[in-house]
């Protein structure tokens, strides 16, 4: 799986190449669950220093699959990057099998009943309750 962007945004430079690593290595891990994945975008950002809780990391991932972009974002609330690397790529694993299946048509289609338009339960209005 080619190609691989990995950009930085408002981060210190010495986590750098540690950081890109741990991205590379579950990148790695993704294309064991689709082997069709075409590009792949990183985008680590610690936009701001916060007052109480420090430097807080978020991470974008956007998966280029046939016929599918799969796009995820995390909001900066862990002060460990590789923590939200970690949260961030187990989303992306999971919209990925999520898009393999439909892929494969293994989605679970659910009967409906006999004359049922909707799934919701049909409720009458107040005036017609008794």
């Amino acid at each position: 799986m080619e190609p691989l962007e990995i950009h930085f945004l408002e981060m210190p430079r010495s986590l750098s190449e540690a950081v890109e690593a741990k991205i590379r290595e579950r990148v790695d891990r993704l294309s064991h669950f689709s082997g069709e994945i075409q590009k792949c975008q990183v985008w680590i950002e610690s936009p701001h220093r916060h007052h109480r809780k420090g430097r807080l990391y978020g991470v974008r991932i956007r998966l280029t699959v046939p016929g599918e972009e799969i796009a995820i974002e995390t909001q900066p609330t862990e002060d460990d990057v590789y923590v939200s690397i970690r949260d961030a790529f187990d989303a992306a694993r999971r919209k990925l099998e999520d898009h393999e299946r439909r892929r494969r048509g293994e989605v679970k289609a659910h009967p409906r009943a006999r004359g049922d338009r909707t799934r919701r339960r049909q409720i009458a209005p107040r005036f017609e309750r008794s």
